[in-house]
């Protein structure tokens, strides 16, 4: 059975304000700074910076592990779209 809207913000919520969470969320944010500082991405382009080897799996910020996908291929791969 789906949550509730409700129930879905509220769990949202507690598990983005975990401190791994918000530590994986400002890496992300790093990245795409670093790639908009280069020029290659711009506010509202609809791309998305990608970390070749994830950050869960031990992946870094290095400018040689950052790529530029689209968003829906970026966040796509998880429905297989």
């Amino acid at each position: 059975m789906p949550q509730s809207p409700a129930r879905k913000a509220a769990y949202d919520t507690w598990y983005e304000s975990k401190p791994e969470q918000k530590k994986k969320r400002a890496m992300r944010n790093a990245a795409r700074r670093k790639l908009m500082r280069e020029g290659v991405v711009h506010k509202g382009d609809g791309k998305d910076v990608d970390h070749k080897r994830m950050l869960k799996d031990g992946g870094s910020n290095a400018r040689s592990n950052l790529r530029v996908v689209s968003q829906k291929k970026n966040r796509g791969w998880r429905r297989g779209e």
